[in-house]
């Protein structure tokens, strides 16, 4: 995001420089006490009596636990359109990527529970979760949860669900923690959480595993011992401000992501309007269909070498993100109405 940093982590970093503490990070720190007030505030979440692991980011994490719960060749889930690196930490643990795509409604993109069923009787043994998810913006519902939870208990397949950008769920929507649900998806699920996305200190490498459930719990054990002393010791730091000191930054970035997303609206409707775009319910990234322009399914390079404007291509985020493009708008409005007077010009 093109934000100015929280001023109580800017403190707390400077702090740190200042009595030269630039050590290695410590797995007995005070994060998840911070993470545990943090989601019990915004959520009404419980994780207090939760089992927590430090990690340098949701990737690590991700691949180390693929690595602890599947065999070469085994089958683990994604919903695409999603985050690319999704299937490249699939293939780096040695796992098949198999496919349950979104469903696109009048509602929006959804979870697809038939299509996520059929994968997962066909063997998967785990479930890659993005919620709110990247890049449609969504926000999934509890009803959807609970029923995803179900799924994962009948067919045994433990849910991964990345959640990093939950602190950034936007006006009239609601986030729901998978863990929150209760016996059933505490028993099949992992939480991955971070400040990274919603505080701005991604660079800092930090993330936190969560389990609920003795049989998972046992995984943090299981991990590389080497795990937390590759976690950033100021990424711990940062983390640990934010989610105790750093609300009040936190909800006047969603005021302006709120006030963006709408803006944004107005611009396309304005200069593109074949373009089609619903607003997200979370985080700062629009999922614009521009298939009736006719640009294509790869013209993210050509307008960044023509009209100097960064986007990404829906392609790279699955076959169904084809025709889209996806924008971050975490700016200032006025970099955001030149960004689309820009792209514009293009067509």
């Amino acid at each position: 995001m093109d934000f100015t940093l929280a001023e109580p982590i800017v403190q707390a970093l400077i702090a740190c420089i200042e009595r030269s503490d630039t050590g290695y990070a410590s797995a007995h720190n005070g994060l998840h006490t911070a993470f545990a007030g943090f989601a019990a505030r915004r959520w009404g979440w419980d994780t207090v009596d939760s089992r927590s692991s430090i990690c340098a980011d949701v990737s690590v994490a991700t691949v180390e636990l693929l690595r602890l719960l599947t065999a070469p060749g085994s089958r683990v889930v994604i919903s695409p359109p999603v985050y690319p690196p999704f299937r490249a930490w699939i293939k780096e643990a040695g796992a098949v990527v198999a496919e349950a795509p979104l469903q696109e409604t009048e509602q929006g993109w959804r979870l697809n529970l038939d299509t996520i069923e059929r994968a997962f009787s066909q063997g998967a043994v785990a479930y890659l979760l993005c919620n709110p998810h990247n890049p449609v913006g969504v926000a999934h519902t509890r009803e959807e949860l609970e029923n995803l939870a179900a799924l994962a208990d009948k067919y045994g397949v433990i849910v991964i669900s990345d959640e990093v950008h939950a602190p950034l769920v936007l006006t009239g929507s609601v986030f729901t923690p998978f863990l929150s649900l209760g016996p059933i998806a505490t028993r099949r699920g992992i939480v991955l959480t971070a400040a990274s996305k919603a505080w701005n200190v991604a660079g800092l490498k930090t993330a936190l595993i969560l389990t609920q459930d003795p049989m998972l719990d046992a995984l943090h054990d299981r991990l590389p011992a080497e795990t937390p002393w590759r976690t950033g010791h100021l990424g711990v730091i940062a983390a640990t401000t934010a989610f105790a000191s750093g609300e009040l930054w936190l909800d006047t970035v969603r005021e302006a992501l709120d006030f963006n997303r709408q803006y944004l609206a107005d611009l396309l409707s304005r200069h593109l309007p074949r373009a089609r775009y619903r607003q997200p319910q979370a985080g700062y990234l629009a999922w614009i269909d521009s298939s009736e322009l006719g640009w294509g399914d790869k013209v993210a390079a050509s307008v960044l070498e023509q009209r100097r404007v960064a986007l990404d291509d829906g392609i790279a985020f699955g076959a169904e993100g084809a025709g889209y493009l996806r924008l971050n708008f975490a700016c200032s409005p006025d970099i955001l109405d030149e960004a689309i007077t820009r792209i514009a010009q293009y067509a």
